[in-house]
């Protein structure tokens, strides 16, 4: 027979393993939001050098390209939006504002022959091309990250600690639409 002191000794022991499960999930909620911060911080150092390298490129086209006022404000609007946004989700509409202004800001630039052969401007466009690149890289980071956690949040057990201690689905960092359409060839 099952004494009183064993079912006191069993009661505590699962009551343990349940505070035990609990404090391993949250520490693990923890460490994948962690990630999904580290990430989306790695992203934002190169965020902010666009921002700088934008602002630089508006200055270098300012004296060539005086025709050009309003691809030079559409960048430095789009930059002083994305420098002042402050949620990620705010962050990435700017960014992608931003990528198309830059966009439309080179495409003009391709009108300046004496612009394009310049050096500066070369090792600018070199540079805003290597950011851009890490940008995407970090991005992936990113929404992978992001995807663990997001999952992690969802699944049992985890989604009862989740929703009681405030843990929240992140968004993903989406590439503008214009990068999602089929490059077009033109001969």
């Amino acid at each position: 027979m099952i004494t009183t002191a064993v079912l006191v000794f069993l009661a505590l022991f699962l009551f343990l393993l349940l505070v035990l499960l609990v404090v391993s999930t949250y520490n693990g909620l923890v460490s994948r939001c962690g990630a999904v911060d580290s990430a989306w911080a790695q992203a934002d150092a190169q965020l902010r050098r666009r921002h700088d390298l934008a602002s630089i490129l508006v200055e270098t086209m300012e004296g060539h390209a005086v025709h050009e006022r309003q691809a030079l404000e559409a960048v430095a609007a789009a930059r002083s939006r994305a420098v002042g946004a402050r949620t990620p989700a705010d962050q990435v509409t700017a960014e992608n504002l931003l990528s198309g202004a830059l966009r439309s800001l080179l495409a003009v630039a391709e009108a300046y022959p004496d612009l394009k052969a310049g050096r500066n401007f070369a090792k600018l466009r070199e540079e805003l091309a290597a950011t851009e690149s890490r940008i995407a890289h970090f991005r992936q980071c990113y929404n992978d990250a992001a995807l663990i956690y997001n999952n992690a949040i969802q699944m049992a057990p985890a989604n009862i600690v989740a929703s009681v201690n405030g843990f929240s689905q992140r968004e993903y960092f989406r590439a503008p639409d214009e990068e999602r359409s089929p490059v077009r060839a033109r001969f």
